[in-house]
């Protein structure tokens, strides 16, 4: 084996193409050495040197997919944050009457046809619920207040809370109110509130939903073959 010290390789002919070396060669850039390519590379496939670890590029560098291009992963992609992860829908199943703090019992998963949930779900327990990973979730109650007499409230409230010790303590994160006129004989009235909860460690953040009304002739409705009232659990994004 020899060596070829020359400071510059253009093609023979006038064409603008050089072969480096033949079919079956292995071309080798030894440890230590750059190859630096200011313009364009085309290839069909890119391998690890050693063991299975590629790295493209250095911190801070940008690497730009250009409009129409596409990228197929036949593997697992790790270090992206996956877009909607979790996605997951709770009901009142059984209407009840008065105050609750928080609402408590009478809580299903939606099972309508046509509901399919994204991941694990959320879980509860005696009306606290908690996450199933880390990330930041948006959360939102829809309430459906209702009287049957003239006398009702007016004045109804729905309250978010959310806690960052597993329970012990609780913060006040959305206070939301509708208001019901009268006199009528039935009457009904919605009240939707929502907030993003940042779940850093899913054995401490939970969350509860918190039901306030002026008179305790007021209901909040619940049923089993739709959505009333409500409760959605939507994972965004990484924390």
């Amino acid at each position: 084996m020899s060596t070829l010290e020359v400071n510059k390789l253009a093609p023979l002919a006038d064409n603008g193409t050089v072969t480096l070396g033949d079919s079956g060669d292995t071309i080798t850039i030894p440890t230590g050495a750059g190859l630096t390519v200011t313009d364009e590379i085309k290839t069909n496939k890119i391998s690890p040197a050693s063991g299975t670890a590629f790295t493209l590029g250095d911190s801070g560098d940008t690497f730009t997919i250009p409009s129409g291009a596409t990228i197929t992963n036949n593997g697992t992609a790790s270090g992206f944050s996956g877009g909607i992860t979790e996605a997951d829908v709770y009901r009142l199943d059984t209407s009840f009457t008065g105050d609750a703090t928080p609402i408590n019992g009478n809580l299903e998963r939606d099972h309508t046809s046509g509901f399919a949930k994204i991941g694990t779900g959320v879980t509860h327990s005696s009306g606290v619920f908690s996450f199933p990973s880390t990330g930041i979730y948006l959360v939102r109650g829809f309430i459906r207040f209702y009287v049957n007499t003239d006398s009702g409230s007016r004045f109804n409230r729905l309250i978010i809370e959310n806690s960052t010790d597993g329970g012990s303590s609780w913060t006040i994160r959305t206070d939301n109110a509708s208001h019901i006129h009268f006199p009528y004989t039935t009457t009904f009235s919605n009240t939707v509130g929502e907030c993003l909860v940042d779940v850093t460690n899913t054995s401490n953040v939970k969350v509860r939903f918190q039901i306030q009304v002026a008179d305790n002739n007021t209901s909040v409705e619940g049923a089993q073959d739709a959505n009333a009232t409500y409760f959605t659990f939507i994972r965004l994004g990484d924390t």
